[in-house]
């Protein structure tokens, strides 16, 4: 290997760094062409359909991101944010919980369709993986770098998906529980973004202080946004609609969905790339000269 300075290292990272960071940035500004299609796929004897949403070049990879729905499944708010992801130049994978794409309509049908989940978090655990297993056969996905968010009923699961060990870079969690299992630094991999209404009232403030605490005691590598004025729910636009509808405490907040959309950018493109920082280091110092 030829001999290399730690000061031209460290230029060599920095340029490294730099090409990333505008390859990300031209990715934001020039919308891929996408592809759309409906995946049909199994866990055990359940037919599930999700949905995926990707740039259509081939030649490319491109970080690939899992999306867990709010309690109300796998519906139209859910297939908007996958193409939202998409044309930012991620392969979204929107994954079907609750079996064959169904959806409910109400909040007694929804807790029926959750409760299994909540009551298992390693059935969760399972129908996630088998998201991943599926957006890992796009061709444009690449194996190495996968995230995961969720909402609401969703974020629970990706949350509680990475202290049970998922292989992921990361998980956002958009006004989703906080509870579940017991974090284990022996097991949680996934680096972790927060994003929380500071008037949601389905998750207490104890809540939130027991969350905060479980992840400082095994020196977790987490970030915690709270959003002012924001309730549960308040990144769905329909939230208001559906909340008057059904008697509950939920409203959309325009400011907070776009503040935590832009964190969850921000938090991918950090993720994202450190890893091509690190193996770009890698090859630097390994490669023989």
């Amino acid at each position: 290997m030829k001999s290399t300075s730690i000061f031209d290292t460290l230029i060599l990272v920095s340029i490294v760094s730099i090409v990333s960071l505008v390859s990300l940035s031209s990715m934001k500004k020039e919308k891929p062409v996408i592809k759309e299609e409906t995946v049909f796929y199994k866990v055990d004897t359940t037919l599930l359909k999700g949905f995926a949403a990707y740039p259509a070049d081939a030649t490319v990879k491109h970080p690939a991101i899992l999306i867990v729905p709010e309690w109300w499944g796998l519906n139209d708010y859910v297939k908007g944010r996958a193409r939202q992801l998409a044309e930012l130049g991620y392969v979204a994978f929107a994954a079907d919980m609750f079996g064959n794409g169904k959806v409910a309509t109400e909040p007694k049908q929804a807790m029926e369709f959750t409760s299994p989940f909540y009551k298992d978090p390693h059935l969760a655990y399972k129908f996630l993986d088998a998201a991943q297993k599926e957006i890992l056969k796009i061709k444009q996905a690449d194996a190495n770098n996968i995230a995961a968010i969720g909402y609401c009923f969703g974020g629970y699961i990706v949350l509680n998906a990475a202290k049970l060990g998922a292989d992921l870079k990361g998980i956002v969690s958009f006004h989703g529980g906080l509870g579940g299992v017991t974090p284990d630094k022996d097991l949680l991999k996934a680096k972790i973004l927060i994003c929380h209404g500071d008037a949601d009232k389905f998750v207490t403030l104890k809540d939130v202080e027991t969350f905060k605490r479980q992840m400082d005691s095994i020196k977790a590598d987490y970030t915690y946004k709270s959003y002012a004025n924001a309730t549960h729910a308040f990144t769905n636009s329909e939230a208001t609609s559906i909340g008057k509808k059904f008697n509950m405490p939920i409203e959309y907040n325009g400011k907070a969905d776009t503040a935590s959309w832009k964190d969850m950018e921000v938090f991918f493109k950090e993720i994202f790339v450190t890893v091509r920082l690190v193996l770009n280091f890698q090859m630097l110092i390994t490669t023989d000269g």
